[in-house]
């Protein structure tokens, strides 16, 4: 139970003193409890599931939980954007069935022209990784160029667009991470 109640803890974003108050527990107790040192009660394990928005069951079991491990295969992606036309930019969300995510990661094909697409900024941080292909990531002061596996980390605020370089679109892995400890949890704009 240990373990998994930790996990559970902090997929709800909850501290151990947040959930050690809702489940009507002490914090150091409830510190035991995720590092093996005690076992609860049954009423004690059913206020900590009740807290954590759970059945009881989940507590004990042994079993990977699906929404703790996603797996999506090349041919599962999810199409989440696509231009219209040759050359024109699309996009395919991965684990796009997995809620309470804190990264938000997907597959770019960039276009071949970027001179008429606007810059793109947003909160937190982006990782970029290409795949295949050729790109440039442009920022207004700088413009980086890009080879089959190279990466880019950024503060997403800085305004960034991205295209293909090369005769077929780049495939570039990205993932966005937008902190939801902010004013409202939203959806980053893709780049």
């Amino acid at each position: 139970m240990s373990s998994r109640l930790r996990v559970l803890r902090k997929q709800n974003r909850l501290s151990l003193e947040a959930l050690a108050e809702q489940a009507g527990v002490t914090k150091s107790y409830l510190s035991k409890v995720e590092r093996g040192l005690a076992d609860p009660s049954i009423s004690t394990a059913l206020k900590l599931a009740r807290a954590l928005g759970v059945d009881v069951g989940r507590l004990f079991s042994d079993e990977v939980e699906p929404e703790l491990v996603t797996v999506v295969r090349a041919e599962e992606r999810t199409p989440i954007a696509a231009g219209a036309g040759p050359g024109a930019p699309h996009y395919e969300g991965i684990a796009t069935g997995l809620s309470g995510k804190q990264m938000v990661p997907f597959v770019m094909y960039p276009p071949t022209d970027a001179t008429g697409s606007p810059y793109k900024s947003h909160d937190g941080e982006e990782f970029l990784f290409v795949h295949a292909g050729t790109a440039e990531l442009e920022f207004p002061e700088r413009t980086v160029r890009l080879g089959p596996g190279d990466s880019v980390y950024f503060n997403s605020a800085l305004p960034h667009r991205c295209r293909s370089t090369g005769a077929e679109p780049a495939e570039i892995l990205v993932v966005i991470h937008d902190d939801p400890a902010g004013p409202s949890e939203r959806v980053p704009t893709l780049p």
